[in-house]
């Protein structure tokens, strides 16, 4: 069992050289669902970004045939992505100690793994989530074999071995301050798969590139692969340790089996002779099915019984394919199953699809009677056994009777039964601003003609529109957040949103049916406004709810003299130089239109989003990495104004409590050196930390000024935090 903290943790390449070459069993334990890094694809955030990371993880497993368990149960639990953290104590007192361990032995004892192997070391200069799961490795392999620690009624199991890892975790985003302890065995995964051809490495980075969240995988050069050292740091078992297997049973043959183990070693020398394989398999299953074994070594046959029937139904050439007329299903949802069945060489091969509570199978359909909503954090995934419903697939072979489970071609999904359409989710109303309205759209979706009702605030009101309704605020209103209710025919709405990209199983995320409205004051700054967006961020939708205009540029305005003229202030958006076609190539043109009296802000970039120290800035500005050294991640630390700067005072005074209620952190990927035309405006820090003063960074360029903002203002203003708003408003007013 590899373990970590966020999707993407997992060592893939080592992995694969282990089950592919070496036959071990592989599992992974994962601590959160990501909802707290970075999105290279979209928007999506919080939970909704969770989702989309959990199904990443679950196709990252599909590749090495892994099996993948959680600790985090639901996007509200507090064993969460909190936020960059650089220390693992603070880390385990936000998760609870006593619940991350509980739940990390209960994963060990439905497991049962023998080797626990973590990550990342728990030093300084490491991820704090990556430093608690170090941590907590260590102390679960008592607790887990410890009858009196109650797990929920799971047998106690003793892990045998504790690796860690003996290489650097320093890289982009981390600084270990220690160096990795001594090897005392070294994988060796510089080799290639026989069957497919591939090096492990490279099978391990087509797993990694699941994570297109996170812009995981990259092709390996021939020549390029790696060797794993590790240290053995806890072992129960008795010999030297001369390899990861040492002590421990490794074949059916060390279980007393050894009759099995000849038929399974004929299977795999076979290979490629489907119908030998079919045939030692076979044999190989009819004597797992009536073996009598202890309970300790129960769970090792029930896998084998698994893998030696998925073995035997692809050798058969049997393939089986089940696809719904309908995805996702409500309460009273019908959908029909089609079936795609070819028998191979089996002697008979039956369907039939397996429900769960909620859900109903006829001869030709699948109904959804009382479904709840499909979970988007799922416990845990078995590639080889998918969760119901799904096709029970029974095969005969040899006379030899053996059962798989196939998912359907897209897993269904159940939906609650009443449920709304809302646009915008989330809407800011501006006291300062012309306008004291917010349009919102907001349909009924099932039942589909139900009437849709707004449980309003005393003394707003709603108009009825085509698309929805227009909400108008009192004029006595006071600055603040606000909840409206969403109901249909009387009943607490829901929102769905499905979270669908080409990469993985779709996913929806059910919540409650409330417009989240933040009464404003912010002053607002003349001039037109434009837009450079990557897709990685909706400031433009947040700078319009304030109340101001603003044009997203097209790529053909990037190259036009004439078409940057046109504004006063353009914002370039997170990410933007790495994902916006033809912006890195623009920005001398930009530079131009900064000397001639344009202001220019840049939200923050990673190192390596195609910024050049050099050539990106109207002036030399480089971002610091590792990561982990420049970034402020408690979003309560006090923050200094250095300079009485215009962007600190016009149109909006910044205070103090303009610092209050931030989400996640401050900041990060703070510049860590710049030209002396940049004046730092901003100080702050993590508490024992050095000060920072590359937050917020501005410069007069001839006519014009460079702001450079590593401030995390985006997802502030998604999440409605009125200072970031009233921020925004003065780093967008053009140089005076």
């Amino acid at each position: 069992m590899n373990t970590g903290a966020h999707p993407d943790d997992e060592t893939s390449a080592m992995l694969a050289a282990l089950g592919l070459r070496d036959g071990l069993d592989l599992s992974y334990c994962c601590s959160t669902r990501g909802e707290g890094g970075q999105n290279d694809i979209g928007t999506e955030v919080g939970a909704a970004l969770g989702a989309l990371r959990t199904a990443e993880m679950e196709r990252a497993c599909d590749v090495l045939n892994m099996r993948m368990y959680w600790l985090c149960p639901d996007p509200n639990d507090p064993v969460t992505d909190f936020g960059f953290s650089k220390s693992g104590k603070e880390t385990l007192e936000k998760w609870g100690r006593k619940r991350t361990l509980r739940r990390f032995a209960r994963v060990l004892r439905m497991e049962r793994p023998d080797i626990l192997c973590p990550t990342f070391l728990d030093i300084p200069g490491q991820h704090g989530h990556h430093r608690a799961m170090t941590d907590a490795a260590h102390k679960v392999m008592d607790l887990a074999a410890d009858p009196k620690f109650d797990t929920g009624g799971h047998a106690p199991w003793q892990v045998k071995k504790l690796y860690l890892p003996a290489w650097s975790g320093a890289g982009q985003a981390y600084d270990d301050d220690l160096p990795p302890p001594p090897a005392t065995l070294t994988i060796q995964a510089k080799g290639f798969d026989p069957v497919s051809g591939a090096s492990y490495e490279r099978i391990g980075q087509q797993s990694r590139s699941y994570h297109r969240t996170q812009g995981m995988g990259k092709w390996i050069e021939i020549g390029d692969e790696r060797n794993w050292p590790l240290h053995l740091a806890d072992s129960r078992v008795d010999g030297p340790d001369l390899d990861l297997t040492s002590g421990l049973p490794k074949t059916l043959r060390d279980l007393g089996l050894g009759s099995i183990q000849d038929h399974l070693d004929a299977a795999r020398a076979a290979f490629p002779d489907y119908d030998r394989v079919a045939k030692e398999a076979c044999e190989a299953l009819r004597l797992l099915q009536n073996c009598d074994v202890t309970p300790e070594y129960a769970h090792r046959i029930a896998r084998k019984i698994t893998q030696v029937s998925t073995v035997i139904r692809i050798a058969a050439g049997v393939q089986v394919e089940a696809r719904l007329e309908q995805d996702q299903l409500a309460p009273g949802d019908e959908s029909a199953v089609h079936f795609g069945v070819r028998n191979g060489s089996a002697d008979l091969v039956s369907t039939q699809v397996i429900t769960t509570p909620g859900w109903r199978a006829t001869e030709v359909s699948l109904v959804n009677d009382s479904a709840g909503p499909s979970d988007p954090y799922p416990n845990r995934y078995l590639p080889d056994t998918p969760c119901a419903p799904c096709v029970c697939v029974e095969t005969t072979v040899h006379g030899v009777t053996s059962t798989t489970r196939v998912a359907f071609e897209t897993p269904p999904l159940s939906v609650p039964p009443v449920v709304t359409s809302l646009a915008p989710r989330a809407g800011v109303i501006n006291l300062r601003a012309d306008n004291r309205t917010l349009s919102v759209a907001a349909r009924s979706i099932h039942p589909t003609h139900g009437k849709v009702t707004l449980h309003l605030p005393e003394g707003w009101t709603a108009v009825r529109t085509e698309a929805g309704f227009d909400l108008s605020i009192p004029k006595a209103v006071s600055p603040g957040a606000y909840l409206v209710p969403i109901y249909v025919d009387n009943q607490p709405a829901q929102l769905v949103e499905t979270i669908a990209y080409d990469h993985i199983a779709p996913r929806t995320l059910s919540t409650p049916a409330v417009l989240q409205v933040q009464v404003i004051e912010a002053d607002l700054p003349q001039g037109r406004l434009g837009y450079i967006g990557g897709g990685n961020d909706t400031v433009d939708q947040s700078i319009r709810a304030m109340g101001l205009s603003i044009d997203a540029l097209e790529d053909a305005d990037l190259i036009s003299d004439t078409a940057l003229a046109e504004f006063d202030t353009l914002v370039i958006g997170i990410f933007a130089l790495r994902f916006r076609r033809g912006l890195a190539e623009a920005m001398p043109r930009i530079h131009q239109w900064v000397e001639n009296g344009g202001t220019l802000v840049t939200l923050y970039h990673r190192p390596w989003d195609n910024w050049s120290s050099d050539t990106t800035p109207p002036r030399p500005l480089e971002i610091g990495q590792p990561s982990l050294r420049w970034r402020v991640t408690d979003e309560t630390s006090a923050v200094t104004q250095l300079t009485d700067h215009p962007i600190l005072s016009y149109p909006n005074a910044i205070g103090r409590t303009d610092w209050d209620g931030w989400y996640k952190e401050r900041g990060l990927y703070f510049a860590k050196s710049w030209d002396a035309a940049y004046t730092p405006l901003l100080k702050m820090a993590d508490p024992g930390e050095a000060p920072h003063q590359g937050a917020l960074l501005s410069a007069d360029i001839g006519k014009g000024r460079h702001i450079h903002c590593a401030l995390i203002l985006h997802l502030q203003m998604a999440k409605l935090v009125p200072g970031a708003f009233r921020l925004m408003a003065n780093i967008l007013a053009p140089r005076q």
